[in-house]
């Protein structure tokens, strides 16, 4: 057999793979055949590298060399090039301003500097779908010990519990104490259920798809300890049917699993058995909520439950159940590989280890990030995503999605854990990060996340089925310019009767966003209501558009482009908008030459 001299990793996570990323892994293939080189080098299809802002990504080892943008037509120069004639190719190669000419391997930009993979350790590391390198780098490892060695269970969930993992599915609850609380409750007939919660529905977020999509073993193998320790005798993975890469290989991974022993009965010949089954999500946000996730597992209508009693007690089928999300299974193995210690030693007091976030808005380097909790607001934008693009201030950053809030400015020096995103009226939810402008407006971004809501709410309990529709009616009121300041006195009071009387978390937290907004950027909402401006210029009702006289040259060139005829002027004299008309679809300012249309 040869030996392989060099592997080529492409990224074939679903960000690069809507940029054709499987069309250059083939091209690599069909190259080094016609090169002779495909017995010594290897083409690895891999799961998400991080760095989506420059996909789609290859990476060449043992070089460290980071292409991006690759299209299937550098291919070929690629392969002639750096693995014929051992010359990388700059032009291609992801380079960062202050580092001149020099190669950087991705783990050297200023974008992993700060991070720490510990739930993403083997995402762009391996091929997702071979259990056989997923066993190289320590898989199964910490599954075979237990089982060869018969560690008693409460000895696996009290190293959870030292290791300080909380759940990172939102509300950050102890892992080893619902463990615990699992292993302890008594079922009728013995059965005892695993779930994994993989049904990500925040706007932005793509942690836990990336990680099924680039490590799926680690989720079985997670699973499977867990069901060990509490007594479960069955699980299921609830994943939403949007993420079909992620189906695609948690099934080949299940199967392969099982072909290998690790799934099923009698696992490695220790008499201890246990299944996995995938349950597709049909897309209902609110299914994200654990009680609903089990009743649509059960076949029904994806609604809550009002708790107690508790999954743990009485959860999937009326049994005793263990749920957990994907990034909370994503640790385990490394909990019990490295030590509860290890992992205890990263973070803060109350936050140990490390949070994935999915980084997006209006920030350079779009992307998934893992880093230390604790790690502030500021060094995951300014840092690691590279700030604000097109010389833009930054202004707020959205958290936990439609259940967080937004975190101004003026605290961009908050750490990044639990406790802290609480105090300051956001969460740390499964991982969204929203990152916003100057040109955002904040009242239109808390009617967005309000919209989400209403169209999410399962409509079971009055308070959310009513409450969120009355909040987003008085949203849209304001953004039209027809609020008063007595609405925003309706809107908070509305806000805290919702936290406390809805069903579920959906409800309860859909008026973060606007209690946020309205605590920090209360002076646009009085904007909106009082002067009937729209400081963003974003509220479609409330803006205008205003030619100089000054300025305005009569070149008749945003007349003629107006779709609604609302400008008028002879040639070369100054021209004039019937605000009457216009329908502020902005055209004529996107074709003014003189800078003399302006916004306002």
């Amino acid at each position: 057999m040869s030996r392989i001299r060099s592997h080529v990793m492409v990224c074939c996570g679903t960000g690069c793979t809507s940029s054709e990323s499987p069309k250059i892994a083939e091209a690599f293939e069909k190259q080094l055949k016609l090169s002779d080189l495909d017995k010594e080098v290897k083409v690895v299809r891999t799961g998400c590298f991080g760095l989506c802002a420059i996909g789609p990504i290859v990476m060449i080892f043992p070089e460290g060399a980071c292409y991006s943008r690759v299209t299937a037509e550098d291919v070929p120069e690629i392969v002639q090039e750096h693995l014929v004639k051992g010359r990388i190719v700059k032009r291609l190669l992801h380079m960062e301003s202050d580092a001149g000419d020099a190669v950087t391997s991705l783990a050297e930009t200023k974008f992993y500097k700060h991070q720490q993979r510990i739930a993403l350790r083997n995402c762009g590391v391996i091929d997702p779908e071979s259990i056989d390198e997923y066993i190289g780098v320590d898989g199964y490892l910490a599954l075979s010990r237990i089982l060869e060695n018969h560690v008693d269970p409460q000895t696996i969930i009290d190293t959870i519990k030292a290791s300080g993992l909380r759940g990172r599915g939102g509300a950050g609850f102890p892992s080893g104490n619902k463990w615990q609380f699992t292993k302890d409750a008594v079922s009728p007939d013995g059965v005892k259920y695993v779930c994994c919660n993989a049904d990500e529905g925040d706007p932005g977020a793509f942690m836990d798809r990336s990680v099924l999509e680039g490590d799926p073993f680690s989720i079985l193998e997670a699973m499977t300890i867990a069901a060990y320790a509490i007594g479960g005798t069955h699980g299921y993975i609830y994943v939403r049917a949007e993420y079909p890469i992620a189906v695609k290989r948690l099934q080949k991974a299940i199967e392969l699993a099982r072909e290998y022993g690790l799934l099923g009965q009698d696992i490695l010949n220790s008499g201890f058995s246990f299944d996995i089954e995938l349950r597709l999500g049909a897309g209902a946000f609110v299914c994200g909520e654990e009680t609903a996730l089990m009743t649509s597992i059960e076949g029904h209508r994806g609604e809550p439950r009002p708790r107690p009693p508790f999954p743990a007690v009485k959860g999937l089928f009326q049994r005793p159940t263990l749920l957990n999300n994907v990034e909370t299974y994503a640790n385990i193995t490394w909990i019990l590989n490295n030590g509860a210690d290890k992992f205890a030693a990263i973070g803060t007091e109350k936050s140990k280890g490390t949070k994935v976030f999915a980084l997006g808005g209006k920030i350079t380097n779009t992307g998934l990030v893992e880093i230390p909790m604790g790690t502030t607001l500021r060094t995951i934008i300014e840092d690691i995503g590279g700030g604000v693009p097109g010389g833009k201030k930054f202004k707020a950053a959205q958290t936990g999605g439609p259940s967080g809030g937004c975190i101004p400015a003026s605290l961009i020096d908050t750490p990044i854990d639990y406790d802290s995103l609480l105090s300051i009226g956001s969460m740390m939810g499964s991982g969204g990060l929203i990152v916003m402008d100057e040109d955002n407006c904040m009242v239109d971004i808390a009617k967005f996340f309000l919209s989400f809501i209403v169209d999410e709410s399962c409509g079971k309990c009055t308070p959310c089925r009513i409450g969120t529709k009355r909040l987003y009616d008085l949203l849209c009121k304001i953004t039209d310019g027809e609020g008063t300041l007595e609405d925003l006195d309706t809107i908070e009071e509305l806000c805290y009767h919702l936290k406390d009387s809805a069903l579920c978390a959906l409800g309860q937290s859909a008026p973060n966003p606007v209690l946020s907004t309205l605590k920090y950027f209360r002076d646009e909402y009085v904007a909106h209501v009082v002067e009937k401006r729209c400081p963003a210029g974003v509220c479609k009702n409330l803006i205008r558009y205003v030619i100089t006289p000054d300025k305005c040259r009569g070149c008749t060139l945003c007349a003629r482009n107006c779709p609604a005829g609302a400008i008028t002027g002879a040639i070369k004299a100054p021209h004039v908008i019937d605000t009457t008309k216009c329908i502020k679809c902005g055209v004529c300012l996107s074709n003014c030459r003189f800078d003399a249309i302006v916004k306002m």
